[in-house]
């Protein structure tokens, strides 16, 4: 039976039904409908809209209906929503006094209430994953510090570098992403429950205690927005968003790194695939297909954003289509995050390979130019006389490494013996000690700030 019927004289129509319902998707609401529904008939008891054995008797049925649902014994079907399933089953089980519970509420707050306490909940799931990816990517930095690594820009060889300073620099991305689900996740928690259908009631309701069952830190202050705000849905779409094009760049460069070209990383075989035509094939699969998916977060995001930006006050049907897209990004982003981690904890190091590319096409340039402003030559020059040592290389066929003393002297008279160590790779990176640099001491106390960063996460 519909919630509303009494109203019309003929049925819905069969396709502006199926049209219309939104079971099949919100009935994973389930869960979150319940425990605010408990919450109100509580409130309702204590506020004397109905009486102690009433409460007690509804009370015990949703606790019954949750407890079935959980056990797949009620199967949650034949409803336009999952509030009209709930609702029916609760009249089938206990009679009339289950048409009490939906005093002094709305369809339109009680959505509302159930899908903040449901993407509350999935901000929570996703600062637990990001923290475990993050402190996956930490733990892989520490194995780092023994290696070097080119650093890049352009796409071309730039400067040597700790191989940890490599995953730190994703930590840091992770971390804003889970201090960004954090800060969004104190936005959303205010309860819409008692907004009513737009203009709250007029009954002697106590939205504090609700809204203290409930784990919110207040009701809204505004009924009409109260309904018709899904800003949370926006914000964590715009986290995962975010979340994923970091994850994207991550992708990006284990496929780049652990090509063959380049064999400074492997991907462990449980997160590659083969090829059904080339059996020496081990392709990155997994990283692709996550790479990929990150449009399709994208599009989630526009979507509640095209959605949103006409809708009237207060509540419109529009917003039925706030969680479709919201459940599939939940799902992906979980996923991702999960996978991720696991690939990253496995993935395995190639550390000659990293140190003989740190050491080729020049990358320790910047270092001979440092090394001359050092001695007081000013940097300009400096970066001009090392130009010209570079293109001599190149024309003599030579490395920064297997230059004589004599043939740098032959470039400036300031250049001493020590120049032939100054331009190891693993001395380049050594002497990256500033604040937040690339060397192994840097990175090490890298490592120390985003264990303890994490910490805030991880007990709040």
């Amino acid at each position: 039976m519909k919630l509303w019927q009494g109203r019309f004289d003929a049925p819905t129509a069969k396709d502006a039904d199926e049209f219309n319902d939104s079971l099949p998707f919100d009935k994973k609401l389930w869960r979150e409908d319940i425990t605010a529904s408990v919450a109100h008939a509580k409130m309702l008891g204590k506020c004397g809209m109905i009486s102690e054995s009433e409460c007690d008797e509804i009370c015990g049925g949703l606790e019954a209906i949750y407890a079935d649902i959980e056990s797949g014994t009620l199967e949650i079907k034949d409803a336009e929503d999952i509030h009209s399933f709930m609702e029916n089953e609760l009249v089938a089980r206990i009679g009339e006094s289950g048409k009490k519970l939906h005093t002094a509420r709305s369809r339109n707050d009680q959505v509302a209430t159930d899908f903040r306490l449901y993407v509350r909940s999935s901000a929570d799931r996703a600062i637990r994953s990001l923290c475990a990816l993050t402190e996956s990517l930490a733990e892989k930095a520490e194995s780092g510090l023994k290696y070097v690594m080119p650093g890049y820009t352009h796409l071309r060889k730039a400067q040597p570098m700790c191989a940890g300073h490599f995953f730190n620099a994703y930590a840091e991305m992770f971390l804003r992403d889970a201090d960004r689900f954090f800060a969004s996740r104190k936005r959303m928690n205010v309860m819409p429950l008692g907004s009513g259908a737009l203009a709250g009631t007029s009954y002697p309701i106590d939205r504090n205690m609700t809204a203290a069952l409930l784990d919110f830190d207040k009701p809204c202050e505004n009924s009409l927005d109260g309904v018709s705000d899904r800003d949370f849905v926006a914000e964590y779409l715009f986290d995962a968003a975010v979340t994923m094009s970091h994850l994207s760049r991550l992708c990006e460069d284990l496929i780049l790194y652990s090509a063959e070209e380049f064999g400074y990383f492997e991907i462990p075989d449980a997160y590659s695939t083969g090829s059904s035509i080339m059996p020496q094939k081990k392709n990155p699969d997994i990283p692709e297909l996550m790479r990929g998916k990150t449009g399709r977060m994208y599009g989630h995001l526009m979507a509640i954003l095209t959605t949103l930006k006409g809708i009237p006050l207060a509540y419109n049907k529009d917003l039925q289509e706030d969680k479709e897209g919201f459940f599939d990004a939940e799902k992906q982003l979980t996923a991702c995050l999960g996978i991720m981690a696991e690939l990253i904890d496995n993935l395995i190091l190639k550390g000659n390979r990293m140190k003989k590319a740190a050491e080729s096409d020049f990358s320790c340039a910047t270092d001979v130019a440092d090394y001359l402003a050092k001695k007081g030559v000013p940097f300009r020059t400096a970066h001009s006389v090392t130009g010209r040592i570079v293109r001599w290389c190149i024309a003599e066929g030579r490395t920064l490494q297997n230059m004589t003393i004599e043939e740098y002297l032959s470039f400036d008279e300031h250049f001493d013996v020590d120049i032939c160590e100054t331009v190891r790779a693993k001395n380049c990176a050594e002497a990256r000690t500033s604040y937040g640099g690339a060397s192994p001491k840097s990175v090490k106390e890298n490592i120390r700030s985003i264990k303890k960063r994490l910490m805030k996460y991880i007990t709040d």
